[in-house]
């Protein structure tokens, strides 16, 4: 069977939660803030223990000693390379939350603006290494996935630097159908984690319901 873009919206009451406090638009900057670090905690939770990613957290069998007597203990496999790939500006929102679950993981930035016009993502900043290990597990923040240009752009980055699509997982606040289906018709192999798959985007992109602008609510601007 052809692999299949899976799109999973977790039931946590608390991913639920966050979710109306950041739609709200009475919900101050400081709370959005708040609700952000939060959803980028719980969907990353949830994409780490998602038993379909196995493979993405390899895992190492041990035995180690505690106070009283030998034990077994399973730990990380440290010789995996894991990587953060918030995209600015609005994806930093989320960054905190995930680098709670994930403290070692490397962090490389890019950014992108949208023309306002035409709707493409021009991209103003590229932190990526030339070449990944084939082994990199990858996260990618980034709260709303809309017309999907920029998460097709940052996708077309980071395969061409050797990162298997199948080992990448991202997470989303909001997504919509145009996204998604680019998404699935060009990495069907992809997963990803999102608190609301909404109807549809408005004449200027914005996905509707969906919160308003992730980055300009998070930064206050």
């Amino acid at each position: 069977m052809a692999p299949q873009l899976r799109v999973n919206v977790p039931a946590h009451p608390l991913i639920r939660h966050w979710l109306a406090v950041s739609r709200n638009v009475a919900t101050p900057n400081s709370l959005f803030r708040t609700a952000m670090t939060e959803l980028g905690r719980w969907l990353t939770y949830e994409a780490m223990r998602d038993e379909v990613v196995s493979r993405w957290l390899p895992t190492l069998e041990t035995t180690i000693e505690t106070p009283l007597a030998p034990c077994s203990a399973t730990f990380i496999d440290p010789e995996i390379p894991i990587v953060v790939v918030p995209i600015l500006r609005a994806g930093l929102a989320l960054l905190e939350g995930a680098q709670t679950l994930l403290p070692l993981a490397s962090i490389y930035h890019i950014g992108f603006a949208r023309n306002e016009e035409t709707l493409e993502a021009t991209c103003y900043m590229n932190k990526l290494p030339e070449q990944f290990d084939p082994q990199t597990r990858v996260l990618i923040s980034e709260p709303m996935l809309a017309t999907g240009g920029t998460i097709m752009a940052t996708m077309a980055e980071l395969t061409q630097r050797g990162v298997d699509p199948a080992l990448i997982r991202i997470i989303a606040v909001v997504t919509a159908p145009p996204a998604l289906q680019k998404l699935g018709m060009a990495y069907p192999n992809l997963n990803i984690y999102t608190a609301a798959i909404d109807e549809s985007l408005n004449q200027h992109g914005f996905i509707v319901p969906g919160l308003g602008d992730a980055g300009d609510r998070t930064f206050g601007t």
